[in-house]
Formats: structure tokens, C-alpha cells, sequence
């Protein structure tokens, strides 16, 4: 049970349309922690499918603790990622959302693109997906 002073998660699974599309909202300050439980979250998706696709929506993003976060961390998520993602949309204002746009660089195969908060809708078309709820 969380006491009320615990900080809540800044990551959540939002359920899609499709089993091998995957959506995560990120509130507020990204912790460490916060970082290692994505990763964890999209090793589960890699171990059911050998291909996916991920929308990232950054809302309310104010940084994320880099300095907490080793090097060797985020080049390997990073590779192994890329291995598994086909599409990244990222959807947001923050520089968060542009950073995760920037993650995949060349020569990753990830196809990535980013959408203002307002195109959100257009990030799950992209995607070919939609918000499990709005079926």
C-alpha cells in the first residue's frame, strides 16, 4: 500500500487494441527507478513478441534524473530496443518526448516520429493502434 507521501510511479501501461503495441504515459519527474521499471516493462513486451510498437506520452515531464542513470544503462536499453521496436511514436511538449525521439539515432532500424500533445490521435494512427478503452 502507498503512503500518501510516496511519490506515485511517473510510468503506466496504457492497454492498446493490439498484443504487440505498447503504450506508456510518463508523469512528472523520471527517478532512476522510474527508468529501470520502463526497461523492465519493455522486456516483458520483448519476451512475448520479437517485434513491437511504442507510443511514449510525456505529460507534465520536469526532467528526469540523468546523473542517477548509468551510461552503460541506456546504451544497452538502447540496443536491445532496437532490436525489438519497429515504431516509436513519442507524443508530448517536453524535451523528455524529443529526447526519446533522439534515443533511436542512425543506424537504428526504429522508425520514429514525434507529436505535440494535441496529435495524440495521430501518433495512434501512425502506429496502426489505438487506447484499448475507445474501441
Amino acid at each position: 500500500m502507498l503512503n500518501p507521501l510516496d511519490s506515485m510511479p511517473a510510468v503506466r501501461r496504457i492497454e492498446t487494441n493490439r498484443d504487440n503495441a505498447y503504450a506508456f504515459e510518463i508523469t512528472g519527474h523520471i527517478s532512476a527507478a522510474d527508468v529501470e521499471n520502463f526497461y523492465g516493462l519493455l522486456e516483458g513486451a520483448y519476451a512475448l513478441h520479437d517485434r513491437i510498437d511504442l507510443l511514449v506520452k510525456m505529460v507534465d515531464n520536469d526532467g528526469v534524473d540523468w546523473s542517477e542513470i548509468s551510461p552503460d544503462t541506456t546504451s544497452e536499453g538502447r540496443d536491445i530496443a532496437s532490436k525489438h521496436i519497429r515504431r516509436c511514436a513519442t507524443v508530448g511538449k517536453s524535451s523528455g518526448a524529443r529526447y526519446l525521439e533522439r534515443f533511436f539515432k542512425p543506424p537504428s532500424p526504429v522508425e520514429t516520429r514525434h507529436f505535440d500533445t494535441d496529435e495524440e490521435m495521430e501518433a495512434w494512427a501512425w502506429l496502426g493502434a489505438s487506447p484499448a478503452d475507445t474501441e
